[in-house]
């Protein structure tokens, strides 16, 4: 029971990457704020928890709502020793059709988000010295086309991991960002969808592009997460590691 009388607060929660993290972390022993824009789905994750979930709606581009979120989660559990932000959305569009509406909710959710739900949670994780965070990146931050908003996003996070790493590393909070590659999510179905491919092909072609000949799965991801939250990667800070079957 590697995460016994922690607290973790998870954003994008409900659904995907964020459910099978938080999933995760309860059968290792945590108390679990599952964060999601909608309540709905949160409740989903939190309630087949028990007493070790705790449903919290936010949209994590507000700061009003990022700081509620805290404060739920500190009211319930007492303290927080995890943040793992996971809420996102796409908006993909070739730059010279892209919106300033397509713009604004991608960065504001991956960017801005993340940083509010970051200073938000080192207001309590520097006065009792210890913290963990984990970003959710992408390989989309090496650039990928159709995603000028969602790669500028990602790229973003793996900066906001190091500078965060340097300013927080004194008091014994570490901050790290993971960068899956193709995942079996609604998001990536929704691509499929916006693409015109059947999820099947879609699914087939990308798991021949993987040297190990699989698509991800989001325990995969929720596997790494874990390990970058627990005392095993207590000398990891500032780092990004690529989760995506091959190099």
């Amino acid at each position: 029971m590697r995460f016994d009388g922690k607290v973790a607060l998870v954003t994008g929660g409900g659904r995907g990457i964020g459910a099978a993290t938080c999933e995760l972390f309860a059968r290792d022993g945590a108390l679990v704020a599952v964060c999601d824009l909608d309540e709905a789905p949160a409740r989903e994750v939190a309630g087949p928890l028990g007493e070790k979930g705790l449903a919290v709606a936010c949209d994590v581009s507000r700061r009003d709502q990022v700081e509620a979120a805290i404060q739920k989660t500190l009211d319930a559990f007492g303290r927080l020793d995890v943040l793992v932000c996971c809420a996102g959305i796409t908006r993909d569009n070739l730059v010279h059709k892209m919106t300033d509406e397509d713009w604004d909710g991608v960065i504001d959710t991956h960017l801005k988000g993340t940083f509010l739900c970051a200073q938000s949670a080192q207001r309590v994780m520097v006065p009792q010295r210890y913290g963990k965070m984990v970003f959710l990146s992408s390989t989309s931050a090496d650039g990928n086309r159709g995603q000028t908003n969602y790669s500028t996003a990602k790229a973003g996070l793996q900066g906001m991991a190091r500078t965060l790493a340097v300013e927080l590393g004194p008091f014994g909070i570490n901050v790290n960002a993971v960068a899956p590659g193709f995942i079996e999510t609604r998001m990536t179905e929704a691509t499929a969808r916006r693409m015109g491919v059947a999820w099947e092909d879609f699914k087939k072609a990308a798991a021949e592009r993987t040297p190990l000949r699989r698509i991800g799965q989001p325990v995969d991801i929720a596997n790494v997460i874990a390990f970058l939250s627990s005392d095993e990667s207590s000398f990891v800070s500032g780092q990004t590691i690529y989760v995506k079957g091959g190099p």
